[in-house]
């Protein structure tokens, strides 16, 4: 057997119920490797050591008597750390308002635990998701360069995920939060459509514009914590590209800020699909580039309402970036913010129109590969860093990154884009890809 916290959850679970493995010591697997890595990659905040090998052990003995749960049965999963978890400090990564210890669990992790998913521990993000990191708590590094970021804001949860730590983990994603740590870290992240995964319980950062979803090492295992999450049933069956109609996005100003690896990883898979008889189309769409200054036009003022008590009670609990940001949102004018939400109508009625002619959209999840620290939200790095992710949260369509190969030896993400409600078509339309790329392991 390959190493086991490398195994699919459909590979371990299979495992468990032949009794080959057990939830006891693959839990107990994790925790060591969590042990190993994490004073290197800072992916976790909080590591329940106890409550998961207890978890584990009732897991162990359910599965014995043949109480079987579902896929993720004995499974160790995390959560970013802005999920309530009943009686387990919620930090946010800030030392404003932080940590806070909730009586009750978030619908989505009572989910989780009805699944019987072990939940190992409480991942790292940027400070309340607002895409800087807290001096105090530093960045998540990644698994493939340790000099290098992991991204924002789910890194710790990518990197928790694509290091073996555990098999999947819990995102949010407001302008690429999931899909960017997932392109950097070389897993699957899926933004679901707006709405899909219950967001009670999970610290806001602009209504209009979050959305949860799954990290995890494959398309498959994506779709299988997804269901698990939300109630609902997600599937990757592996398709038939032949006649897919391939819609291969053009953004403005994309030429400035690609890299040439990333470029070619991304042809590469494309001229993979042409040659299996998918059908290839630029496209684009007018007015989608003013699509980011929306999405900050809308983010901004609703961050800045959400935390508008918390920073008037703690403003030097936030680090000196998030302060600014939501001092700076008290700024932004109504008539800024109505605009935004006109062009996100506006383009979300275009979008409808394209997909009368286009079943699934691709472009690069991100123009280059893992940079030395996270960009700042609101300068040109930050907008190419956004410029393939903000536009899906402006829409609310769902969009899944996933490798593409490697660039330079670091993971070239791709991005699928869909219409809204078809989360399973990109699964499957990625398990497609993934079955051309392989799955990518780093070096750690």
């Amino acid at each position: 057997m390959s190493d086991p916290l490398f195994l699919s959850i459909a590979e371990l679970g299979k495992a468990y119920r032949s009794r080959k493995l057990s939830p006891v010591d693959i839990t107990r697997q994790c925790l060591a490797r969590i042990a190993k890595l994490d004073r290197q990659l800072n992916a976790f905040i909080t590591v329940l050591e106890k409550e998961s090998l207890a978890r584990a052990a009732q897991a162990e003995k359910e599965l014995a008597r043949g109480k079987d749960l579902g896929p993720l049965h004995g499974v160790p999963v995390a959560l970013k750390d802005l999920v309530d978890m009943a009686g387990v400090p919620t930090t946010y990564s800030s030392k404003a308002g932080s940590p806070k210890t909730p009586k009750r669990d978030a619908p989505l992790v009572a989910r989780l635990k009805a699944s019987g998913a072990v939940i190992i521990g409480k991942t790292n993000l940027l400070e309340y998701a607002y895409g800087a990191v807290h001096p105090d708590v530093g960045q998540t590094n990644n698994p493939w360069d340790p000099k290098r970021t992991s991204g924002g804001s789910s890194g710790g949860s990518a990197a928790a995920v694509a290091s073996g730590m555990c098999y999947a983990a819990l995102g949010t994603d407001t302008g690429g939060s999931i899909r960017i740590p997932a392109a950097y870290c070389g897993i699957v992240g899926l933004k679901s459509t707006y709405g899909t995964v219950d967001l009670t319980g999970v610290q806001a950062l602009s209504w209009s514009l979050d959305h949860g979803g799954p990290l995890a090492r494959s398309c498959a295992d994506a779709a299988l914590f997804l269901a698990a999450i939300t109630g609902k049933r997600f599937t990757a069956k592996l398709p038939n590209v032949k006649g897919l109609r391939v819609g291969v996005m053009k953004h403005h100003d994309e030429a400035r800020h690609m890299q040439s690896g990333v470029k070619k990883a991304v042809d590469s898979v494309l001229a993979r699909l042409k040659k299996s008889g998918a059908k290839l189309t630029p496209v684009s769409v007018p007015d989608m580039d003013m699509a980011p200054d929306a999405l900050m036009a809308i983010l901004y003022p609703e961050a800045s309402v959400i935390h508008q008590r918390l920073i008037a009670a703690e403003p030097d609990g936030f680090g000196e970036i998030t302060r600014q940001q939501i001092e700076a949102g008290f700024a932004i004018p109504a008539t800024a913010y109505v605009r935004g939400q006109m062009l996100q109508r506006e383009l979300a009625m275009r979008f409808r129109k394209l997909f009368d002619d286009v079943d699934v959209l691709i472009s690069p999840s991100v123009p280059w590969v893992a940079p030395a620290e996270d960009p700042a939200l609101n300068d040109d790095s930050g907008a190419g860093e956004m410029l393939y992710s903000g536009l899906y949260n402006v829409l609310g369509i769902p969009a899944l990154a996933l490798p593409a190969g490697l660039s330079e030896g670091l993971p070239a993400g791709l991005q699928i884009a869909t219409p809204w409600g078809a989360d399973s078509l990109a699964f499957s339309v990625g398990a497609a890809i993934e079955a051309g790329v392989g799955l990518l392991h780093p070096p750690v």
